[in-house]
């Protein structure tokens, strides 16, 4: 990684392009993920959990459902206030509160439990989100993800987008938080077990054309992404994430299912 690349430019970068759009529609359809995370992090009722760019907040959402007591953080408000829509709806007592997750404003070992569905993956400084993680986890608590990974449907998506508006120079690639190595890299001398069960999330959608009209409207990144482009170059852009719908449907030419591999991680503190 560049040494010298501006973390601040690119946060403030990326979070416009969360801020963007309407994450929370396409959010709402992960909601299985946070489920499953709640289950594979054993969350017991009563425990402290904190939810990490929580989003809209599905992870947040299924810790509360098991009783537990939940701060959800985000630094893009919107995305908390739509959590909260949900958590009100479901008359669930959640805390929401907007934070960086490179600089959580919470006490050391605060937490029995520290989560993040598709989020701290996004953050610029990996090694500062991962230890601001760890820091507010008590010992012998547990760090919950879940993270897409670089051979997958979105990690696809991504190379491609790349491919098309290319990142700042120096950028490391959310993908590399659905690797193994990475990881061990970021947690390893910190923790007692790092466990990672491969999963796929399915994507449902009308058809290709469906799928690229909603996250082309509501998914920042791609929605961004498009903006930055002239229309010749917006169509090529259209047409790779096309192909690379094609080479994933398994529903055939009737509908679209594509599955998207994620990695469900769950880390016990030292």
């Amino acid at each position: 990684m560049n040494a010298h690349v501006d973390f601040n430019a690119l946060k403030t970068r990326q979070q416009a392009a969360w801020s963007s759009g309407d994450y929370a529609v396409i959010g709402t359809t992960l909601q299985i993920v946070g489920e499953q995370l709640a289950e594979a992090c054993d969350l017991l009722t009563g425990e402290r959990v904190l939810d990490v760019a929580a989003g809209n907040g599905n992870a947040t959402l299924a810790a509360a459902r098991r009783g537990c007591l939940v701060t959800s953080t985000d630094y893009v408000e919107t995305l908390l206030d739509r959590g909260a829509e949900r958590a009100a709806a479901e008359r669930l007592a959640i805390a929401f509160q907007v934070a960086d997750a490179e600089a959580l404003p919470f006490d050391d070992a605060a937490y029995d439990a520290v989560v993040s569905t598709f989020g701290v993956m996004f953050t610029p400084d990996h090694a500062r989100s991962a230890a601001e993680m760890l820091r507010v986890c008590r010992p012998g608590g547990r760090i919950g993800l879940a993270n897409w990974t670089p051979e997958g449907f979105i990690g696809q998506l991504f190379k491609t987008l790349g491919r098309h508006a290319p990142p700042p120079a120096g950028a490391q690639s959310p993908a590399l938080w659905g690797t193994e190595g990475h990881l061990l890299a970021l947690f390893g001398e910190q923790v007692a077990a790092i466990q990672v069960t491969r999963r796929h999330f399915n994507f449902r959608y009308r058809s290709a054309e469906h799928f690229i009209d909603v996250f082309r409207t509501l998914y920042g990144p791609v929605h961004k992404a498009f903006l930055a482009l002239a229309e010749d170059a917006a169509a090529a852009l259209e047409r790779d994430i096309t192909d690379l719908i094609a080479a994933h449907n398994r529903a055939g030419p009737q509908s679209l299912v594509v599955p998207s591999e994620y990695i469900e991680v769950v880390i016990r503190r030292r």
